[in-house]
């Protein structure tokens, strides 16, 4: 039987027993948790021993919404832009331009990371860098983006195209012509098209596995595994049958908006679950678009955009019928729905799908989640709790960012962008709160800044330069909230709460080591913590 001792500061996160000095580890799930000297006596001689001395030891973290290839694909396979703050043209050229000199043999170049303002960037940027092979540019966001012409015609991304798809999704220039730029629908058909082999997969994720690891998690949500390509569910399932994969990855697959045939895409999803989850990748829901985002006005809102009267943003999903089916047949199938939903609009629209298709199933639990809740009406933050859904927030996208900001003022108003991103409101209705970074989608993917901007709804001095606070500082939580938030709480959104989340008898030893205390530290130190080691089933998976 293997056996690991494990010495420090423990923070639980169990309510019956908040603290402790020791825990000793049989076969990947906590034997004991307690005093030392109690443990010493029950390790065996042979005992593995990590002592992490002064060090605080936490559950191990858990990310509630992320996309996995994409983060490898970014971190090796890609031009990276999300290393310049702001918006400089200038310096994404640059960054560019090295990257295509360290690639030369690439038949189509890809950077991301692309911080959109209101300068209106068109395909001769590209072609100006790039004219005799395929350049693209994401935005960080993930739902736009800029090609050159042979990024153009390679797509068949035409006149007739830009016709059926509308000038919200495809811009042309005066002539009709598409001028590049590309949003929503057109980029998500175009993702997989860049994507190579299953080995090629395997490499992104397992590059994925080593920045999880790296910054303290040990298992996430990726949120519409195929979104990139189809080949993630292949290569997670193989990496999972090889031993390789470690990072136990709870997957809601892709479901298309307003999707023809409900019925069917949960049949599907539920043959895919039985031919791909084990314990290491398992699939539990589905995920889909209701809308898109307010940078490039597709976020839906209740409202009409202050800049664009008589305009409130893109229904991505909005087929009523249909979504109460998908809802009524996935919670057959004990999936749960995993919707993106910034605008007001949006999340409005799910609450009142998933309030009839309750009255359908009479299931008052099935977990459905909605993924970053930028704006969100007074009346649905309580139905989110009496739903029992689940809001998935990002508290490190609550401060007000210099540029960003202005431009949400600029397109929903001042005193809305202002109320961007509750959280306390959420806890205080009752809902099952979870953070989410999005990453790679968003740059940061930080524990103890998210714990920072929790408490503080802004960050610290130099990180994106000066950032400000947004009027709604009454939406502050505490630092156990942030912590719940980030470990027992994601595992119930999961159905995992007796498997992980808290460091408590019989759960997997999966834990975090800081050198901080989260609760009790001055808040600016927490801003400055360092990650120790991630361990996964009692064994380290990375140290500092």
């Amino acid at each position: 039987m293997q056996q690991t001792l494990i010495l420090g500061n423990i923070i639980t996160m169990d309510e019956k027993r908040p603290a402790a000095k020791a825990a000793l580890v049989k076969n990947g799930v906590f034997a004991y948790i307690g005093s030392a000297e109690e443990a010493k006596k029950l390790a065996g001689a042979d005992a593995k021993v990590l002592d992490y001395g002064e060090n605080f030891i936490y559950p191990g973290f858990l990310e509630a919404h992320c996309h996995g290839y994409m983060a490898g694909d970014r971190a090796i396979g890609q031009a990276n832009l999300s290393q310049i703050v702001g918006t400089d043209y200038a310096k994404y050229r640059e960054i560019i331009k090295e990257y295509m000199e360290k690639n030369p043999e690439r038949e189509i170049y890809v950077a991301a990371g692309w911080n959109e303002n209101d300068e209106h960037v068109t395909k001769a940027y590209l072609d100006e860098i790039c004219q005799d092979k395929r350049l693209i540019m994401i935005t960080g966001g993930g739902h736009s983006m800029l090609l050159n012409t042979k990024a153009l015609e390679w797509a068949g991304i035409d006149k007739e195209y830009a016709k059926k798809m509308g000038p919200d999704m495809v811009h042309v220039d005066e002539s009709g012509e598409p001028d590049g730029y590309i949003c929503e629908e057109p980029v998500i058909k175009l993702m997989p098209k860049l994507a190579t082999s299953v080995e090629d997969a395997k490499r992104l994720l397992l590059a994925w596995q080593d920045i999880a690891f790296k910054n303290g998690y040990t298992a996430a949500a990726d949120a519409g595994v195929e979104l990139n390509t189809p080949l993630s569910k292949e290569a997670y399932y193989e990496l999972a049958q090889e031993g390789r994969l470690k990072l136990r990855t709870y997957a809601y697959l892709l479901v298309p908006e307003n999707t023809e045939n409900p019925k069917a895409e949960i049949a599907r999803v539920a043959a895919e679950r039985a031919k791909y989850s084990s314990e290491y990748f398992h699939v539990i829901g589905v995920k889909t678009f209701l809308d898109g985002v307010i940078e490039a006005h597709t976020g839906w809102q209740l409202e009409d955009y202050a800049d664009q009267p008589g305009y409130h943003g893109l229904e991505r999903y909005n087929d009523h019928d249909k979504m109460v089916e998908l809802i009524t047949e996935a919670d057959k199938e004990g999936l749960a729905v995993h919707v993106h939903s910034i605008g007001n609009g949006a999340t409005h629209f799910m609450l009142d799908c998933i309030e009839n298709a309750e009255k359908i199933t009479g299931d008052l639990n099935q977990r459905n989640v909605f993924a970053h809740l930028q704006f969100v009406a007074d009346e649905d933050i309580r139905r989110m709790a009496e739903t029992g859904s689940i809001p998935a927030v990002p508290p490190l996208w609550s401060p007000k960012v210099p540029g960003g900001f202005e431009m949400e003022a600029a397109y929903v108003g001042r005193e809305l962008a202002d109320q961007a991103y509750p959280i306390k409101s959420f806890y205080d209705a009752g809902a099952n709160v979870v953070f989410h970074t999005d990453y790679p989608l968003s740059p940061m993917m930080d524990i103890k800044l998210s714990v920072y901007t929790a408490e503080k709804r802004t960050l610290p001095s130099g990180v994106f330069g000066e950032v400000g606070t947004r009027s709604n500082t009454g939406e502050a939580i505490t630092r156990e909230q942030a912590l719940r938030a980030m470990t027992i709480n994601v595992a119930r959104a999961w159905r995992q709460e007796n498997r992980m989340g808290s460091i408590e008898f019989g759960k997997l030893a999966n834990m975090t080591v800081f050198d901080c205390d989260f609760l009790h530290d001055d808040i600016e130190k927490v801003a400055q913590a360092n990650i120790i080691a991630t361990i996964v089933d009692g064994e380290e998976v990375y140290k500092a």
